[in-house]
Parts: structure tokens; C-alpha cells; sequence
């Protein structure tokens, strides 16, 4: 198969290589790049595990392959929280509300609650619902999580 070469920032860093045209941004994140808080669920678009911010929108890393996002800028969950490692707000409210337990979709609701807040930074309970309705928990059942993107909300108001 005709390799192709792909270069894109990835969390503000440079990353490149030669890849095989077929090989997902989730593949290529995880295996190219050593960033494995992307998660592959469903490999289908369903779960949202694999949830990235390309140039800001959150998209599903399992459906673009890498040769699609050359040039572009990924951010994924290891990105949105501070270079020393400090939490985001997000990642925070999270934690104190209680909106994850056994956190193999964490990182997608984090993107994906992160792109929320900033197109919507005052979200009712029905937008939040309807804004994370491609992020699947089989644990919490999502009042945590919601109660999160409220105290966000809250704090940033």
C-alpha cells in the first residue's frame, strides 16, 4: 500500500510521519504519537471515547483517517490539562461531582465537554444532554457528569 507523509500539531507540538493512508487519527494518536488517553470503544463513531478537538471542533478520531488532518491541529485529553498536570475545570468538576467511575470515556466527554462550554458557556440541562448525546458511560449515569458541565458553567459565569 502508498504510504503517505502527514504532519500536524498535536497538543501545540509538532508530529509527523510516513503512514499508511487507511491508518486512523485515533491509530496514529495512540501508536505514532504515544498519546493513549484517546480511547477506541466501538471503532464505529457511536461511543465518543475516541473524541479529539481538530482546530477546535470535537470529532471522532475512529472515523478520519490522518491523511485527512495533515497540516491541522489535534488536541486530546492529555492537552486540555495544564502542562504541569494540573487538572482543567473540566477534568475537575468532573472528579468532584462524581461523573466518572471506571473512566474509559472520560477522555471523550472531556473534549467533548470542553468544545460545549466554550461554543455554549452557559448550557441548559437539555443542551448539555444534547451536546453529549454521542458520548456513551455504561457506569455513572450521567447526572454526574451533567452536574459537572453545571459547575463549570457556574464558575465561569
Amino acid at each position: 500500500m502508498h504510504e503517505t507523509d502527514v504532519h500536524l500539531s498535536v497538543n501545540g507540538t509538532p508530529h509527523g510521519g510516513v503512514v499508511e493512508p487507511r491508518l486512523t487519527l485515533a491509530d496514529f494518536l495512540r501508536e505514532k504519537c504515544g498519546l493513549t488517553g484517546t480511547h477506541l470503544g466501538c471503532e464505529h463513531g457511536a461511543c465518543g471515547a475516541c473524541t479529539v478537538l481538530l482546530d477546535g471542533q470535537a470529532v471522532r478520531s475512529c472515523l478520519i483517517f490522518a491523511v485527512q488532518v495533515d497540516g491541522q491541529e489535534v488536541t486530546t485529553v492529555e492537552g486540555i490539562a495544564s502542562p504541569d498536570g494540573e487538572l482543567s475545570p473540566v477534568q475537575s468538576a468532573l472528579r468532584a461531582c462524581h461523573g466518572l467511575q471506571c473512566g474509559f470515556c472520560t477522555p471523550g466527554f472531556v473534549t467533548s465537554i470542553t468544545a460545549l462550554l466554550r461554543d455554549n458557556p452557559q448550557p441548559t440541562d437539555d443542551e448539555i444532554r444534547e451536546g453529549l448525546s454521542g458520548n456513551f458511560c455504561r457506569c455513572t449515569g450521567y447526572q454526574g457528569i451533567v452536574n459537572a458541565v453545571h459547575q463549570v458553567a457556574r464558575s465561569q459565569a
